[in-house]
């Protein structure tokens, strides 16, 4: 279902690349080629997502047992990386137009131009926004966001043509530019935040986390010393969370009852969290070697 949202995006940097190649010819401004510029990052990242996507979705196989979801990192990471090469295009371009200055030509066809373009972006970057959400899509997330911010650019260029058109100052179009290349840049590097949190397996949202706690809240028993819980660990993957934890009970009970307290915590858990991986380990209260590993690496 996702790729839709991949292709609709690629369908939106085609035209929105094309509109706004034209305005950047007919006016000659360094603005507009910059915002043309992203337009092409757009249509790589779209491209680049589509074939991620259609890998996220796979199932676990034999060589990866955890599912294909951290692809999507890929993605984002990529698409940070594309930016930042389009912002540093940019900034050269800005430079070389402010040592040389050059008048800008028919300003009105050129904001016609851009508006059209900066409508389409706004309609399809809300779309992918709100389905990367739904979907728990970091790539369709990561590509709405990027559309909207494109969105802000074209308003950027925008108001520096009007005041190009008003004043005759020549010298707004490539500070425009030079402050578009620097929120492309920014935005970049926000992706690549993003992504390499990602594959270093950040744990879930505070509240999310807090959540899973209330569940084993619940069901502890800690006055009494018969049930309890520790080494509460989470990560994401793409759309996949994955939640892991130790149950210790009374040595006394039986295997049965062990498990069927470990599965009530976990479809509990799957009811409060999408796409949840749940992993328990069940431990006696009474051994002190279960209180050996509540860190990562049990000590020696």
């Amino acid at each position: 279902m996702a790729t839709r949202y991949a292709w609709l995006s690629i369908a939106a940097a085609l035209a929105t690349m094309a509109i706004k190649g034209v305005a950047a010819l007919v006016t000659g401004s360094v603005g507009l080629l910059a915002d043309a510029l992203e337009s092409l990052v757009n249509l790589a990242a779209g491209v680049l997502a589509l074939l991620v996507l259609r890998v996220a979705v796979r199932p676990p196989d034999e060589e990866h047992h955890y599912g294909h979801e951290k692809a999507e990192y890929f993605s984002s990471g990529a698409e940070g990386t594309l930016i930042l090469l389009a912002a540093a295009s940019i900034l050269v371009s800005g430079v070389r137009r402010l040592l040389a200055p050059q008048p800008v030509a028919q300003i009105g066809l050129g904001l016609v131009l851009l508006l059209t373009a900066a409508l389409v972006n706004l309609a399809v970057g809300l779309v992918l926004r709100r389905a990367g959400r739904r979907l728990r899509s970091i790539t369709l997330r990561a590509n709405g966001q990027h559309l909207l911010t494109d969105v802000w650019t074209s308003a950027g260029v925008l108001v520096a043509l009007g005041a190009v058109a008003l004043t005759g100052w020549q010298a707004l179009d490539p500070l425009i530019g030079l402050a578009v290349a620097l929120q492309i840049a920014w935005t970049g590097l926000r992706l690549l935040r993003s992504s390499i949190s990602g594959l270093m397996d950040r744990a879930l949202p505070p509240d999310e986390v807090a959540r899973v706690a209330q569940v084993l809240a619940r069901h502890a028993d800690e006055e009494h010393g018969e049930v309890r819980f520790h080494a509460l660990r989470t990560r994401r993957a793409g759309a996949r969370s994955f939640v892991s934890f130790h149950v210790q009970v009374p040595g006394a009970w039986s295997v049965q009852r062990g498990h069927d307290l470990l599965e009530t915590m976990e479809e509990e858990i799957r009811r409060l969290l999408p796409a949840v991986s749940v992993f328990t380990h069940l431990e006696p209260v009474e051994d002190p070697v279960s209180y050996h590993d509540t860190g990562l690496d049990r000590p020696g």
